[in-house]
């Protein structure tokens, strides 16, 4: 029989697997890059649940981890090895609203990691400026920086597209 803080963990974890998916590939933008993060992010906290369990906020606990996991795994680039020659076709959607999340996570993929972590939490997953510096260790000043800064790179990259708007009045 598994003993109690196993339990624990096993029960936070299959409850809070997809929602911990969704962050990280809103942050990745890449199914198998996303599973990777969340798998390390797991294992690291099964390797501190004790500590975690006691935390006063377990989610923003947890999100630091996968934001964390998410920008070491940028700054090893192991991810960037090719294996092909040249990237493998994919076959263009009709669908608007894959179209439409296309453009923004190809443009979120071109910005810094840190700026794409800020703007994942704060827009896409609508934390407010003092928890996003809570998870990324960082002080609400560099927060609204790193927002701007991803704000303004988002808007050079989207030209004309409607998503250029993004953030203007928040």
């Amino acid at each position: 029989m598994r003993d109690e803080p196993e339990a624990e963990y096993l029960e936070y974890v299959t409850a809070r697997l997809p929602s911990l998916r969704r962050l990280a590939y809103s942050l990745c933008g890449n199914d198998d890059q996303a599973d990777d993060v969340v798998q390390e992010a797991v294992t690291k906290l099964f390797l501190n649940w004790s500590k975690a369990a006691r935390a006063t906020h377990l989610e923003a606990y947890v999100r630091a981890i996968v934001v964390r996991t998410f920008l070491d795994s940028q700054r090893k680039g192991w991810w960037r090895v090719l294996l092909f020659g040249t990237t493998p076709d994919v076959r263009p959607t009709v669908d608007e609203d894959v179209a439409e999340r296309t453009v923004l996570r190809n443009a979120l993929a071109r910005i810094p990691p840190r700026q794409r972590a800020v703007l994942v939490l704060r827009y896409l997953h609508d934390l407010p400026v003092n928890e996003v510096a809570e998870v990324l260790g960082c002080s609400a000043g560099t927060v609204k920086s790193q927002t701007s800064h991803g704000l303004k790179a988002l808007r050079r990259l989207l030209g004309d597209h409607e998503y250029a708007e993004i953030g203007k009045g928040r």
